[in-house]
């Protein structure tokens, strides 16, 4: 271990393999990541080998395990998800403890992936953010250009590690 790095893990879902994700926490990573990605309504279409309740089982486990380490997950917004369910999506992650959170826009990669619905507005990214400090999110990155290791160096320092 080096005394001024951290590490953070983004991890699959492992297939909700609970000796894979217990490999990972015994390791004693700073943070452990899992992207959720989209609203349930949205998960099979995004992630079509994944499945929503998967990844709060999988968070779950992760505090059970390691109720120490801090857990992280990112959203991607303008696939067609409503700000409703972003809302229930971002207290359905508090239930299972997630400490950090990460919001940013969806912009397709290729003709293979899921149209753009949508650009997000600065206002509801702001709103987002209110939204997941007041659900008592450690932190909260939400902004456009967000990606999980956006602004990480601040997350590990928010999660006090």
């Amino acid at each position: 271990r080096v005394p001024t790095c951290s590490v953070e893990v983004l991890v699959p879902d492992f297939q909700g393999n609970e000796d894979s994700i217990r490999t990972v926490l015994e390791a004693r990573p700073e943070i452990y990541n899992h992207n959720t990605e989209t609203v349930p309504r949205l998960y099979k279409k995004a992630r079509p080998g994944g499945r929503y309740e998967r990844v709060k089982e999988i968070f779950r486990f992760a505090k059970t395990v390691a109720p120490d380490i801090p857990t992280k997950t990112g959203i991607i917004l303008g696939m067609g998800e409503t700000n409703e369910e972003v809302l229930d999506t971002m207290r359905d992650l508090r239930t299972v403890d997630v400490d950090i959170l990460t919001l940013g826009q969806y912009l397709k990669p290729s003709n293979d992936h899921i149209a753009l619905d949508r650009y997000v507005t600065p206002e509801e990214f702001r709103m987002f953010y209110e939204a997941g400090m007041t659900m008592g999110f450690k932190h909260v990155e939400s902004a456009p250009l967000v990606r999980s290791s956006y602004h990480a160096w601040e997350q590990v320092q928010a999660a006090g590690v």
